[in-house]
């Protein structure tokens, strides 16, 4: 039998330190992370503080039920019918990206009615520039993945004996979407779901938002990302092996100066990073200081998707951690950058207000060459924040010449410490 549904405790955190605040509150993320349950365990919330039912209005956006509803003033007039007895009322709209204008709705609704509202997104579109400028200083964004590694633990049931590594492999099988729980680690079926669960975002939040001249370029892209995730690349790197392969034409340069397989690609990018598939991330010289313009590294939402697009290899395990690491870094709201110093890469650095953290993974460090190869960059920066070395070893050595060995695993399931 599943487990009971657990819920995601720390997007609820975040929810709840907002909670009655005027902020409205965007949660945005991937189709099928959870998003709309944690819609839900935020009303189950209101409810044991004893928020009346009647104060409380859950709509699903992409229901039938509200077809009618489909431009902001019929939405509104929807709404305000509804906001009828005393006191503060707490709104929730799933998916409301399928309302027309329905940010002139909600803001609305925040200056005429006493009101909390809360709303859900599976595409970036819907934070445009017109969103931010009606908006400005007034929404707060909570960006949603699917399970970390350590809510994967609590969601999934294991055999009697199955060792955290072993959890750890069917993690990096299957990825952390959470409808996944009830198919018992089967890999049939969670690879037809997981199909799907991509196809919808494909047709739903990538094509509807865009005109697409070749969806089976679209389709090359995405395999080229997710085969090179954690490897450094550009447009116009991606566009020359395409056009190489007789995928895209190269044409000629347009006005901005990229070729015309450099821009195709650029563009088809930008589309799945706004569906949340992919995350870009730029180069930062770090003794330069300075954000580099070109050459950025993607990580995938989930490597569930990976694995069901390629399917299940173990030659770049190195990059499949290196992509684990990244999710987690986000879930731990750290702003996260590739270091490069000097003729060298640092896989990450994270960064919040209070912290920064220049991190290299590896899957071994038991080889002195690799060894070497890892700790050198971080011996090469030349200020005094933490310096971490993550891999799957379990050494007795803890740290060398003021940088931190840490197991992966105790990375993962210690957010407390790291």
């Amino acid at each position: 039998m599943p487990k009971k549904y657990l819920g995601r405790p720390n997007y609820l955190k975040q929810l709840l330190a907002y909670q009655d605040s005027d902020l409205v509150k965007i949660v945005t993320g991937i189709r099928r992370c959870g998003k709309s349950t944690l819609m839900l365990l935020m009303v189950e919330e209101l409810r044991k503080q004893g928020i009346s039912e009647k104060n409380i209005i859950h709509m699903n956006m992409e229901s039938l039920q509200y077809h009618e509803l489909m431009d902001y003033m019929s939405f509104y007039q929807h709404i305000k019918e509804g906001i009828q007895s005393p006191g503060k009322h707490y709104l929730f709209f799933d998916e409301i990206q399928t309302v027309t204008g329905w940010e002139k709705a909600i803001e609305s609704l925040r200056l005429d009615h006493d009101v909390d509202i809360y709303i859900t997104g599976s595409n970036a579109y819907f934070l445009s520039s017109q969103l931010s400028t009606l908006l400005a200083g007034r929404y707060v964004e909570i960006q949603m993945l699917p399970l970390s590694f350590k809510e994967f633990l609590d969601f999934h049931e294991f055999e009697s004996g199955t060792s955290m590594e072993e959890r750890f492999v069917r993690f990096l099988q299957i990825g952390g979407m959470p409808v996944l729980r009830q198919f018992d680690f089967h890999l049939p079926t969670i690879y037809n779901t997981l199909q799907g669960i991509y196809s919808t975002v494909i047709l739903q939040d990538v094509l509807q938002y865009n005109e697409i001249g070749d969806q089976s370029l679209l389709q090359k892209v995405v395999a080229f990302l997710s085969d090179s995730i954690g490897s450094i690349n550009s447009p116009f790197s991606i566009g020359k092996v395409l056009s190489s392969e007789g995928e895209i034409a190269t044409g000629v340069k347009g006005k901005s100066g990229q070729t015309v397989a450099a821009k195709t690609v650029d563009r088809y990018i930008s589309m799945l990073e706004n569906a949340y598939i992919f995350y870009g991330v730029q180069r930062y010289d770090i003794k330069g200081k300075q954000l580099l313009k070109t050459l950025e590294k993607h990580y995938i939402v989930d490597l569930g998707f990976r694995n069901m697009l390629l399917g299940l290899r173990d030659a770049d395990r190195g990059h499949a951690l290196e992509n684990v690491v990244f999710l987690e870094l986000m879930r731990r709201q750290y702003r996260v950058s590739i270091g490069k110093v000097g003729d060298q890469e640092v896989d990450f650095i994270a960064q919040t207000p209070q912290r920064k953290i220049y991190i290299q993974v590896a899957e071994s460090l038991l080889s002195p060459d690799v060894r070497e190869r890892e700790l050198r960059p971080l011996m090469s920066i030349p200020d005094h924040h933490e310096k971490m070395v993550l891999s799957m070893d379990r050494s007795f050595i803890e740290s060398q010449d003021g940088i931190k060995i840490v197991n992966l695993l105790d990375f993962l399931l210690d957010d407390d410490t790291y």
